[in-house]
C-alpha cells in the first residue's frame, strides 16, 4: 500500500497520471468536496464512489474556494491537512487540491468515466453534469442520504 503523501498530486500532473491514455482500460471515478471536518458521511461517500471504478481521484477545495463557498470563518482545517486526511483513506487513490468553484476543468483534464457527488445532490442537479457528459462520462450519486455536514458539526461545536 502506498504512503498517503504519494497519493497527493499536483494539478499539473493530472493529465500525465490520469488521462484516458495514461490509465488505459482502468475506470476513473472523480469525487470532490471541501472535507473540512471529516465525518461518517464522507467515508460512506468515498467508499461507494470507489466501488464504481478502479481509480478514485478526490478533488479537495482549496482554502480560498472553501472560504468563498462557506464563509470567512472556513475552512477550519487547512487544505494540505484536509487533502492528507483524505489521501490516508484506503479507498482513495489520488488527491488533488483545486481553486475553482467547480471541478469542470478537472473533468476536462482527466475525462473521468464517472463523476460522483454526495446525497445532497441528484443526478440531474450536479453542477458539472453537462461537462461530465460532454467528456464521455456519467454522473452517479454515492453515500446515501445526507445525514451529516461539516457546517452543522461546526455550528454545534460553537454553540456548546
Amino acid at each position: 500500500m502506498r504512503n498517503f503523501e504519494e497519493k497527493l498530486i499536483k494539478r499539473k500532473q493530472l493529465q500525465a497520471k490520469l488521462s484516458r491514455k495514461a490509465r488505459g482500460d482502468k475506470k476513473l471515478v472523480l469525487a470532490n468536496g471541501c472535507f473540512d471536518i471529516l465525518h461518517i458521511g464522507h467515508i460512506r461517500y468515498l467508499k461507494e464512489a470507489k466501488s464504481f471504478g478502479d481509480i478514485l481521484l478526490v478533488a479537495v477545495n482549496s482554502d480560498s474556494s472553501v472560504k468563498k463557498l462557506k464563509g470567512e470563518n472556513r475552512p477550519v482545517v487547512a487544505e494540505i491537512e484536509r487533502a492528507g486526511i483524505i489521501a490516508a483513506l484506503r479507498y482513495v487513490d489520488f488527491v488533488v487540491i483545486f481553486n475553482e468553484d467547480d471541478v469542470c476543468s478537472i473533468i476536462r483534464e482527466t475525462q473521468p468515466d464517472i463523476h460522483c457527488k454526495g446525497g445532497d445532490y441528484n443526478e440531474e442537479n450536479v453542477p458539472e453534469r453537462e461537462e461530465v457528459i460532454k467528456n464521455g462520462g456519467i454522473v452517479k450519486i454515492a453515500g446515501g442520504e445526507k445525514l451529516r455536514s461539516s457546517s452543522d458539526l461546526i455550528k454545534k461545536t460553537i454553540s456548546q
